[in-house]
C-alpha cells in the first residue's frame, strides 16, 4: 500500500463558543468635589486596562466597562459592632477618594505609590472598595511589589463585605490558582455571589464555568442563561458567546437570526471577534444570504484589528479566490500574520503554503517548522502533516518513530487520516513492532468515520485474515464502502471478489463493472484484469482488440504481467497482426523486471 502525503488546506478556523476569558474587575474610582464629605457613588472609567486572568480559548480580549460602585455592604447580615463609627467611615471615604485621585492623576500627578498609601488607609478602616482596589494594586504590581497572596487577602476582605467587584476578582483568583490553590468550586461560589448582584463580568464568568463544567456540572442551558444576563448589560464577550450558542443550538434552540443580531451588535461597537463571527456567517450563509464579498469585508475589519482567526480566514478567502481575486501572495501575508500571533490554524496553513510553494518559494524545512508550531498546540491536521514529513523525510530527517508519535497524537483526537496512517505503520512495522491487531484496530476507527483508504485497508485485512478472523463477506462489505466513494484500489478488489465469488455471489458482469470504474481512474491492476476478462470472454463478449487496449494501458505503466501478456498477443496475432519484434519488445520489458514467464517466452521466441 502506497501512501501519498495528504495536505489539507481548508477554512479550518474553529467557529465555536468562546470559553473562559475570565474577567477581572479593575479598580473602581470616584471623583469628589469636596474632600470633607462622602462623595456620590458614581464611578468613572479607570485608566488601568483590564487584566484577563483566565486562559483564553477562541475569545477576544475584552476590557469591560467598570461597574458603578453602589457602596452597599451586607449590613443586614452583620452586627453593628463589626463596623467602624460613622466618623471613621467618613475618614475612610476621604482616604479612598485620595487614592482614586492619585491612581487616575486627577488634579495631582499620577502616583501609584500614593494611591496604594491612601487605599491602604481606607482599606484598614474597613472600606470595601478600597480593599478591592488595594487587592488590584497587589495583583498587578502597581505602586507595590506584585504579591498575589496579598491581592487575595484584600479581595477576600472586600468580598466578605458583599463587594461584587471583589467577589468577581476573588473568583478569578480561585479559578486560575493565582495566590491560592486552584479551586473551581470556590471560584463558582464567588462568581455567583457577584452575579446575583447583577455584576456583568461575574455573570459572564459563571456562564463560562457552566459551559466548561468547571466547579459545576456542565450545563449549556445555564451557561446560556448567565450569558444572556451579562449580554443584556452590554457585556461584549457574553454577547459573542451567546451568539455562537444560538448559531449552533447549544443550550438554546438554534436561531441564526438571534446569532446574527448579537454579532451585529458587537461588530457595530468595533469588536474584532464580533466582526470575525459576522464574516463567518456571511461566508457560510448562516442566517444571511451567502456573500463572500461581505465575508471578506468583515474578516478584513477584524483582521486589521489583529484578530488572528479573521486573519487566517481572510487568508483562506485569498487562497480560494472567494470574494477577492485569488492571490497566494496575499494568502501567505494573512496566514503569516495569524501564525505569528500563535494561531494554530494560521501556522498550519502557512506550513501548507511552504510545502506547496504557493505564494512563497517551496521550502519543506519551513513547512515542517510551521507544522510543528501548530502541532504542539494540538492541531490534529498539523500533527498528521508533521508525522507525514517524518515518514517521508521531507524537511526533516526521516524518522519512523517520530512519524508514529505524531500520527498517534492526531489519531487519538479522532482524526481519521492519521488513524489510517497509524494503522499502516503497525501493518508494515515502521516505527513500531508489526502488529496486525493494532493495525486493524486503527483501520477500523478510521473506516467507521467513512475514510475510504481505511475502509479498503480494513477490507484487505479481512480478506487475508490479518489481525482479524478471515471473512470474505466482511472484506467485500468494506471494499464496497470504499469503492462507492470512488477509491480505485477498492473498486479493483471488489471486482476481484465478484469475479471469484468471494464473499459475494460470483458475477462476472459486476466484476467487469467495478474493474471499469477503477481502470478509468488509471488503476493498473484493473486495466490488466479488464484485459484478461476480454481475452476470456468472462462477463463480456470475447474481444482481443479490447484486451489489447487494456493490456497496453497497464503495460505502459510498467505492469510486468500486462507487458508479458501483450507480448503474447503480438507473438500469436491475437487482436493484432503477428509481430515478433513487438512481442520481443514487451517480453523484454517484463523480463527486465524479473517476470519469469516473460524470461521463458523471450527464450522460446
Amino acid at each position: 500500500m502506497k501512501h501519498l502525503l495528504t495536505i489539507l488546506l481548508a477554512s479550518l478556523l474553529i467557529f465555536a463558543v468562546a470559553n473562559a476569558q475570565f474577567i477581572n474587575t479593575p479598580p473602581q474610582t470616584h471623583k469628589t468635589t469636596k474632600k470633607t464629605k462622602a462623595v456620590s457613588k458614581t464611578s468613572t472609567k479607570p485608566k488601568a486596562k483590564v487584566n484577563s486572568a483566565g486562559s483564553s480559548a477562541k475569545s477576544n480580549a475584552y476590557t469591560p466597562q467598570p461597574k458603578s460602585n453602589n457602596g452597599t455592604n451586607d449590613l443586614e447580615k452583620a452586627d453593628e459592632t463589626d463596623f467602624p463609627k460613622i466618623e471613621d467611615m467618613s475618614e475612610a471615604e476621604e482616604n479612598y477618594n485620595l487614592g482614586d485621585q492619585y491612581y487616575n492623576g486627577d488634579g495631582v500627578s499620577q502616583d501609584y505609590k500614593q494611591a496604594v498609601y491612601y487605599y491602604r488607609k481606607a482599606a484598614e478602616q474597613g472600606h470595601a472598595d478600597a480593599q478591592n482596589n488595594l487587592g488590584w494594586m497587589y495583583q498587578n504590581g502597581y505602586g507595590v511589589e506584585q504579591n498575589y497572596t496579598e491581592a487575595v487577602n484584600w479581595y477576600q476582605k472586600a468580598a466578605e463585605q458583599g463587594d461584587s467587584n471583589a467577589q468577581n476578582n476573588l473568583g478569578v483568583m480561585y479559578n486560575n490558582g493565582i495566590g491560592v490553590a486552584q479551586n473551581y468550586t470556590e471560584a463558582v461560589s464567588w462568581y455567583r455571589k457577584a452575579a446575583e448582584q447583577g455584576h456583568a463580568s461575574a455573570q459572564f464568568n459563571i456562564g463560562a464555568m457552566y459551559f466548561d463544567g468547571k466547579g459545576v456540572p456542565q450545563d449549556y442551558a445555564m451557561a446560556a442563561s448567565w450569558y444572556q444576563k451579562a449580554a443584556e448589560q452590554g457585556n461584549i464577550v457574553a454577547q459573542n458567546n451567546l451568539g455562537c450558542m444560538y448559531n449552533f443550538g447549544i443550550g438554546v434552540e438554534q436561531n441564526y437570526m438571534e446569532a446574527i443580531n448579537l454579532f451585529r451588535i458587537t461588530a457595530a461597537k468595533g469588536d474584532a471577534f464580533g466582526e470575525y463571527c459576522l464574516g463567518r456567517m456571511y461566508q457560510e450563509g448562516w442566517g444571511v444570504e451567502q456573500t463572500y464579498t461581505e465575508a471578506v469585508n468583515w474578516y478584513r475589519k477584524s483582521a486589521d484589528q489583529g484578530n488572528a482567526y479573521a486573519q487566517d480566514n481572510l487568508g483562506n478567502m485569498y487562497y480560494h479566490g472567494k470574494g477577492v481575486a485569488q492571490s497566494y501572495t496575499q494568502a501567505v501575508y494573512w496566514y503569516r500574520k495569524s501564525a505569528e500571533q500563535g494561531d494554530a490554524y494560521g501556522q498550519y496553513n502557512l506550513g501548507n503554503m511552504y510545502y506547496q510553494g504557493n505564494g512563497v518559494a517551496q521550502n519543506r524545512t519551513e513547512a515542517a517548522n510551521w507544522y510543528r508550531k501548530s502541532a504542539e498546540q494540538g492541531n490534529a491536521e498539523a500533527q498528521f502533516s508533521l508525522g507525514s514529513m517524518y515518514k517521508f523525510g521531507l524537511g526533516v530527517e526521516q524518522n519512523f518513530t517520530e512519524a508514529v508519535n505524531w500520527f498517534y497524537k492526531a489519531a487519538v483526537q479522532g482524526y481519521a487520516v492519521a488513524q489510517r496512517d497509524l494503522g499502516w505503520m503497525y501493518d508494515n512495522g515502521y516505527g513500531v513492532a508489526q502488529n496486525y491487531s493494532e493495525a486493524a484496530n486503527w483501520y477500523r476507527k478510521s473506516a467507521e468515520q467513512g475514510y475510504a483508504k481505511a475502509q479498503y485497508d480494513l477490507g484487505y485485512m479481512y480478506e487475508n485474515g490479518n489481525g482479524v478472523a478471515q471473512s470474505y463477506s466482511e472484506a467485500a462489505k468494506w471494499y464496497r464502502k470504499s469503492a462507492e466513494q470512488g477509491y480505485a484500489e477498492a473498486q479493483n478488489n471488489l471486482g476481484w471478489m465478484y469475479q471469484n465469488g468471494y464473499g459475494v455471489a460470483q458475477n462476472y458482469s459486476e466484476a467487469i463493472n467495478w474493474y471499469y470504474k477503477a481502470a478509468e481512474q488509471g488503476n493498473v491492476v484493473s486495466q490488466y484484469n479488464l484485459g484478461w476478462m476480454y481475452v476470456e470472454g468472462a462477463g463480456v463478449a470475447q474481444n482481443y482488440s479490447e484486451a489489447i487496449n487494456w493490456y497496453y494501458k497497464a503495460a505502459e505503466q510498467g505492469f510486468a504481467v500486462a507487458q508479458n501478456n501483450l507480448g503474447y498477443m503480438y507473438q500469436h496475432g491475437l487482436g493484432v497482426k503477428k509481430d515478433k519484434k513487438r512481442a520481443r519488445y514487451w517480453y523484454q520489458k517484463a523480463a527486465d523486471q524479473g517476470h519469469e514467464a516473460a524470461i521463458k517466452n523471450l527464450k522460446d521466441l
